[in-house]
């Protein structure tokens, strides 16, 4: 059984999640998280010596160290958002310094932020956890707002910090997509020539992807599609919110699909929505990390343990979790990290 502070946490939903067995996309046509996730993948790649260094670095660090899964720290809000309304309910984090030593102290493969935090602690803190530079950003203060993804920095500036690791976000489906497709295409391309590895936040954004009231941004279809796109680019990890519904494609009667996603390919079932994520990001061979959402107070313990049940499960990665984590005391950030590497570190839940 897993450890009971676990199931404890799921409530009723405990075998809903724990005993669910997927018949949708066989476990054996997947490539799964594992310790020789380097050699049993990207050793065939076109990646070079020096971004499989990198991506074993990553993977090499933190309380999920040489297990093949991954926990990111990932503090962009104070750009995608703002600072305000990221770190006033725990103002600490107005210093970039808080944010990283919550990623070290709390285990994390690596810290994931901007070129302006990272950038002011990497001389004291580069060595000591990897660093992930978000290069591009959704600047949300003009008015009125707008939804776009903007360079902040270039490739060149990450790599002379010691950064290990690029991110991006391309917001699929929207006008600018287009552009955007092309920065990151070839900023991903640059990083890879200087050893970085990529991650790619594969994010849906168009009005027209609510129908009737209902938001399938997060649908499996749409997502699943996003994550497609998003390892066509060549990303290395895909960052993607957990899918919550279903039927993108039908509701909005736009693109094309077939009625096998429906009938055979998914469920109902938030393990199974999630298996198709992951069966776009080429079975596996592209690592799968899942969003551990905004904060909503008392139940984000829950809700995290429950989001990393669901990616490792349907044979994700790993979260990333950044907002549940900071916008609280320091020790119960922790706790609540520990709480979600626990989870994949618990060989008592198993693939679905």
């Amino acid at each position: 059984m897993p450890d009971s502070r676990i199931t404890s946490l799921l409530g009723d939903k405990a075998a809903y999640l724990l005993d669910h067995q997927c018949t949708t996309i066989s476990r054996a046509q997947l490539t799964l998280p594992s310790p020789n996730h380097i050699e049993e993948v990207w050793m065939n790649s076109n990646r070079g010596n020096r971004v499989l260094r990198s991506l074993q670095q990553l993977l090499s660090h933190g309380r999920l160290a040489d297990t093949g899964y991954c926990s990111i720290f990932p503090v962009d809000q104070g750009i995608e958002h703002s600072a305000g309304s990221a770190f006033a309910p725990n103002p600490m984090y107005f210093d970039p310094e808080n944010i990283i030593k919550l990623a070290i102290e709390g285990g994390c493969n690596g810290v994931a932020s901007t070129f302006g935090v990272l950038g002011i602690m990497s001389r004291k803190y580069a060595h000591r956890i990897p660093f992930i530079v978000k290069i591009n950003h959704n600047e949300f203060l003009s008015y009125p707002n707008r939804y776009d993804q903007t360079m902040f920095g270039t490739i060149r500036s990450a790599w002379n910090m010691g950064a290990i690791a690029v991110g991006a976000t391309v917001y699929w489906g929207s006008a600018e997509s287009t552009r955007q497709l092309r920065e990151v295409a070839e900023a991903f391309e640059l990083a890879h020539e200087l050893g970085m590895a990529t991650i790619l936040w594969c994010y849906t954004r168009n009005a027209a992807f609510k129908v009737d009231g209902v938001d399938y941004h997060s649908a499996a279809d749409f997502t699943g599609q996003a994550n497609h796109l998003g390892v066509t680019l060549q990303a290395d990890i895909i960052k993607q919110k957990i899918p919550v519904n279903n039927g993108g494609y039908l509701a909005t009667k736009h693109g094309k699909t077939s009625k096998l996603v429906y009938e055979k390919l998914t469920t109902d079932h938030p393990i199974d929505l999630c298996r198709y994520q992951l069966a776009n990001c080429y079975m596996g061979k592209i690592g799968l990390i899942n969003s551990g959402g905004e904060s909503k107070g008392s139940s984000d313990l829950a809700e995290a343990v429950e989001t990393a049940i669901i990616n490792k499960r349907a044979g994700g990665m790993g979260l990333i979790l950044g907002r549940k984590a900071f916008q609280r005391p320091f020790a119960d950030g922790l706790e609540l990290l520990h709480a979600v590497q626990d989870v994949y570190l618990d060989r008592e839940i198993t693939l679905a």
